[in-house]
């Protein structure tokens, strides 16, 4: 659908942590802006296992698979991240990946050491491709920031603004995300996976949508959908996340015009009154949980909606378009020339 100008889209890609499932793949939150045109500005945040094949279905042409902000180096919030690099830039996506992270503890535990590493596993992989057109698609622009700078912007670009946050979670390294559309007056915060925390709530203060992870504090049921001991998943609960009823109280505090709970595992139809009322424990607001995927928001200043996309079984992708290839507003010519391979097959 075409997204009208000042009217955001928010598409919940994947909305689990572990174990992933039919109905919900690794954690991703993709953020459209409209600009009335047919390809509005994307934003990703976190690109977990699964999450590429739902943006692909929701037809966003590879080439457009940019901009991608990870909270954390777990995984579950990136393991898209060495399957779809090097497949978008062959399909189009002929200028460098740009990618946005925290810091950690030490140089070899942030976001520039594991994308450079990446790129050393996918060795093999990459020379093979370099006989396509690829131009500068196997370059990775990273973006690494201070995870522990509680005032800082990662990104500002024509009205966006995304300010990172440090958050608790097992380790140093970290983050949660605000996006503000200064232009259409919208904001957005993304959690990332973490323990409930008074800052949050100073960092969240006026924002239109606000997402969090959420875990459901039946640790013995929830041992027996792991496969872990009870005690296990207590702690994990206990030290690493926010469970419902916090996150219910996080969005109290907070007061968005909408909610919303992704990086969760779906529970069924037996705990969903549970979940449910661990949330409304303390918040009595507008409130729907991100899955099972792909759930979608649009909002702008006047209204929410959410409803589910509906996906086709198929693998048809979004053909690339020429007009994206050149600079906006050039008139398309009659025939154009595109990248040649650095290493030609013969």
């Amino acid at each position: 659908e075409l997204l009208p100008e000042g009217e955001m889209r928010i598409s919940i890609l994947g909305s689990t942590p572990w174990p992933p499932t039919r109905s919900q793949s690794g954690t991703c939150i993709l953020i459209e802006l409209g600009n009335g045109q047919p390809q509005p500005r994307r934003f990703f945040f976190d690109l977990g296992n699964g999450s590429v094949k739902n943006a692909l279905a929701m037809q966003i042409p590879p080439k457009f698979i940019n901009d991608i902000f990870i909270s954390h180096l777990h995984g579950d919030h990136y393991a898209d991240l060495p399957y779809c690099y090097p497949f978008t830039a062959w399909a189009g996506r002929w200028e460098p990946l740009r990618l946005y992270g925290p810091s950690g503890a030490t140089p070899e535990l942030g976001t520039k050491h594991m994308a450079h590493h990446m790129r050393e596993m996918l060795r093999w992989h990459e020379e093979n491709f370099q006989h396509a057109t690829i131009a500068d698609g196997f370059e990775i622009d990273v973006t690494e920031f201070d995870w522990k700078d509680e005032n800082g912007v990662c990104f500002e670009q024509a009205g966006v603004v995304v300010r990172p946050r440090p958050r608790s979670h097992v380790t140093e390294g970290a983050s949660a995300y605000r996006l503000d559309w200064e232009d259409a007056g919208l904001s957005v915060v993304w959690t990332g996976a973490a323990r409930p925390d008074d800052k949050t709530v100073e960092y969240a203060a006026g924002c239109d949508v606000f997402i969090t992870e959420g875990q459901i504090d039946t640790p013995g049921l929830m041992s027996l959908k792991f496969g872990v001991p009870e005690g296990l998943m207590q702690y994990t609960i206990d030290s690493w996340h926010t469970m419902y009823y916090a996150a219910g109280w996080l969005m109290e505090q907070v007061q968005p015009r909408m909610g919303m709970i992704v990086h969760y595992e779906a529970v069924g139809s037996a705990l969903e009154a549970e979940s449910v009322a661990e949330v409304r424990s303390n918040y009595k607001g507008l409130f729907m949980f991100g899955g099972p995927d792909v759930q979608v928001v649009n909002l702008n200043k006047d209204y929410v909606w959410s409803r589910e996309a509906a996906l086709p079984e198929g693998g048809a992708i979004a053909p690339l378009d020429p007009r994206w290839i050149l600079p906006p507003g050039m008139p398309l010519p009659p025939e154009m020339e595109l990248p040649r391979p650095s290493m030609p097959r013969e």
